[in-house]
């Protein structure tokens, strides 16, 4: 590619004001998913405190959410491809109003379990929706700041819902209306979308146009499952599924494992989500200047995942004091957050030309497994008084979600390796 001459602008150039518009109404959108992973587990004391739950059921509704959640992501990108981004998004921000409609109204088990179901059915297409509209929207020299923008405001959602609605149930007694509060929350994303509905058609991105003008004649034809036989894929999916793992034992049971093992008030305990998130925020903007840095991506989250699961296992010897606990666990996500871009990078180059929203389905689908799975483990785990085992089992496995990565980035040593070989 020839660069453009002083003074004279790309035809292809696009103004920051409008790459920066859709990166920041993706951004909310996204933030906004993550919120409604965490509608429920915030109230959970409260609901305990009404219904008599154990964890063991409370843990079941988180299941229920990343069940649907998992199979609508894996499918969702097929849907995306076929009618647009944006009208997907819309429906699904009205789900999450439902869901708190529907939670702040329940009358038992059976309500709650609707609710979940309406927020996993709402957050199933956010991730290929979201890199579609990033991917055909925003120029290219922009796009990595975009994924930057995305993984921040996912963390910051996750670290504004437990302060939210932990924050209003509080204030007001009635986790009812924090339940009503998140729908009001939902609804108003939802109008600030419409409002700027054509900042968000990726059927009119100009890099939507170009890749279709650029790669008509190359492209090969193949089957749309045809991405499902790269092992790259399912060592993504993976390292999803155990890094998610160990995030759904700090966001669902770390707070009451905090106030079992140390004896620090649940007022108190209630920040290390909100902690661990923004340690994790704070982690992907450094983390973003690594990824243009570093070729062997793998090696960035091993020691990044390594470090965080070093910092949960000490939280989980009960040896701290308990101030120190809270702040280790917190500091944690650290690591996690350092990790984040490269993930996103490594996957962008495990997925082959043209199939890119199939495998973002497929790969994050791994996220809503390792939620379904291991929030009842966990769970039972609490019951049974076993409260180490929410940060040992979380440290074991974001080193196991190492290994996967390690594989994926041998992987594409060997596939970039190849035609080199051949050129040679």
């Amino acid at each position: 590619m020839t660069s453009a001459s002083p003074g004279i602008s790309s035809p292809n150039a696009v103004p920051l004001r409008q790459d920066a518009r859709t990166i920041g109404l993706v951004g909310l959108a996204h933030g906004s998913s993550h919120f409604f992973h965490m509608l429920l587990p915030p109230l959970f004391p409260w609901l305990i405190a009404e219904f008599g739950f154990s964890y063991s059921e409370l843990g079941l509704l988180v299941s229920v959410f990343f069940v649907i959640s998992g199979v609508g992501q894996a499918l969702s990108g097929f849907l995306v491809d076929r009618i647009g981004a944006r009208p997907i998004m819309f429906f699904a921000l009205s789900s999450f109003a439902a869901a708190g409609l529907v939670a702040g109204t329940a009358q038992g088990y059976v309500g709650l379990v609707v609710a979940a179901a309406l927020a996993g059915l709402g957050n199933a297409p956010f991730h290929p929706v979201d890199f579609t509209i990033l991917n055909k929207r925003v120029s290219p020299q922009r796009l990595g700041h975009g994924f930057a923008v995305h993984g921040i405001s996912g963390n910051l959602g996750w670290a504004l819902a437990p302060v939210f609605m932990a924050g209003i149930a509080t204030a007001t007694g009635s986790w009812r209306t924090a339940s009503l509060s998140g729908a009001v929350f939902a609804l108003l994303v939802l109008a600030i979308m419409v409002i700027n509905r054509e900042a968000l058609d990726d059927r009119k991105g100009e890099w939507a146009h170009q890749a279709k003008g650029a790669g008509a004649q190359a492209a090969k034809p193949e089957h749309p499952m045809a991405f499902l036989k790269l092992p790259s894929v399912w060592l993504c999916f993976s390292f999803f599924f155990w890094s998610t793992c160990a995030l759904s034992a700090i966001q669902s049971f770390a707070s009451p494992a905090l106030q079992s093992m140390y004896g620090l008030p649940l007022s108190l305990t209630a920040m290390v989500v909100t902690g661990y998130m923004l340690c994790g925020a704070g982690g992907m903007v450094v983390g973003g200047f690594l990824v243009g840095r570093v070729q062997r991506l793998e090696k960035v989250i091993s020691v990044c995942l390594l470090g965080s699961a070093v910092l949960l296992a000490l939280v989980g010897t009960g040896l701290l004091p308990g101030i120190a606990a809270l702040a280790v666990a917190s500091i944690a996500g650290l690591g996690t957050g350092l990790a984040g871009p490269s993930r996103d990078m490594l996957i962008k180059r495990a997925a082959p030309p043209g199939a890119t929203g199939r495998v973002y389905g497929t790969v994050y689908s791994g996220l809503d497994l390792g939620f379904c799975l291991s929030a009842p483990v966990f769970g039972a785990m609490l019951d049974h008084g076993m409260t180490s085992g929410i940060f040992f089992g979380s440290a074991a496995t974001l080193a196991l979600s190492v290994v996967s990565a390690a594989f994926v980035g041998v992987g594409l040593a060997a596939r970039l390796a190849r035609p080199a070989a051949v050129a040679g």
